[in-house]
């Protein structure tokens, strides 16, 4: 298994597996350094990431490919995104989840805590969730 930043050929499978956002910002994002890919011998998942309030990193997406949950492997870019995280000098890192998903649960395991939420109109509770990096 290999982890590493995104490059500009991973764009095309990229952009057929995120739906959440345009080709043209999965592109910005690779150039930003802004998507991890996880692969064996070829992609499986992706971790993709911003800046909350342009200071404090924010997990925008974690996927990975039905047949490879559930291995640990999301837990591995999570650690390897949070080690680049700190030694970019950041401290704290953010991500939430939707109250009604699994996801709370895996978060909570690796160390984030609840920091609030939010509701949006016609959606379910928005779990924040912050984690200490500091070494």
């Amino acid at each position: 298994m290999e982890i590493r930043k995104a490059i500009l050929s991973d764009i095309d499978w990229l952009a057929a597996h995120d739906h959440h956002v345009s080709a043209a910002m999965l592109t910005k994002k690779i150039h930003d350094g802004e998507i991890y890919v996880v692969a064996e011998r070829e992609n499986i998942g992706w971790l993709r990431y911003g800046l909350f309030w342009d200071s404090i990193p924010f997990m925008n997406l974690l996927f990975l490919l039905e047949g490879y949950r559930n291995q640990g492997i999301g837990k591995k870019l999570v650690e390897y995104w949070e080690r680049d995280m700190v030694q970019q000098g950041y401290k704290i890192v953010f991500t939430s989840t939707q109250a009604n998903e699994f996801a709370q649960h895996f978060y909570r395991k690796l160390g984030y805590t609840d920091i609030g939420g939010f509701i949006v109109p016609q959606e379910v509770m928005e779990i924040m969730l912050m984690k200490n990096i500091a070494p």
